[in-house]
């Protein structure tokens, strides 16, 4: 779940990185496919679309956090929510290979849906799991990694790090690490003991 959190924090900041270069890419793949330059109105209609889609990705993300976590458990559903982030972190990572501004859009779609599921199920899973002394401060460890995120991102679109015209589909594509680290450790996890008890009606495996 803190991956999930971290995923948010750093799709949230990183792409006010390499605006310039997805602005410029943007440009550059429009005359090569209609054989004429786009408007500035057309790029910023663009850029508008790659930056605000990833809240309607939350949004759809959130709104499944609901019934996923009952349906499938929150273990689970924060093992589903690594999909459309690893989807997400291919379409825009490989999106100046294939020569597609809209890869990124989509990629972002996909990357917001993780982050409004993980956000809201991490909150449910960590508290539910917590020892009663320390719920509070599990509690927290979603703005806390949310932060951290954001402040890796900015870390690593500097132009010393991976803000440079040649990397920005890697810096792009870098949720692609925390999305793997809890997809390969999660599932040794216990699930949360109140959907094994409320939703299972399992009381030895909650207890």
């Amino acid at each position: 779940g803190i991956t999930g959190t971290f995923h948010y924090g750093l799709q949230v900041s990183i792409i006010n990185s390499p605006a310039e270069y997805i602005q410029s890419f943007i440009r550059e793949t429009w005359l090569k496919r209609y054989g004429s330059s786009p408007s500035e109105e057309m790029i910023t209609l663009m850029w508008s679309f790659i930056v605000s889609i990833y809240s309607i990705g939350g949004l759809l993300g959130s709104s499944s956090a609901g019934y996923l976590s009952v349906r499938f458990g929150r273990k689970k559903a924060m093992l589903f929510a690594n999909i459309p982030a690893l989807l997400g972190a291919a379409l825009m990572g490989l999106s100046r290979l294939c020569g597609s501004f809209e890869m990124i859009i989509v990629g972002r779609l996909f990357s917001g849906i993780c982050g409004g599921l993980a956000q809201n199920v991490h909150i449910m899973y960590a508290g539910e799991c917590a020892p009663r002394k320390l719920r509070g401060l599990i509690a927290i460890t979603a703005s806390t990694f949310t932060a951290v995120g954001k402040f890796v991102g900015f870390a690593l679109g500097l132009r010393e790090v991976l803000g440079v015209e040649a990397l920005w589909p890697i810096l792009l594509a870098a949720n692609t690490v925390p999305a793997l680290v809890q997809f390969l450790i999660l599932p040794f996890f216990p699930d949360s003991p109140r959907y094994l008890l409320i939703d299972q009606k399992d009381k030895e495996g909650c207890i």
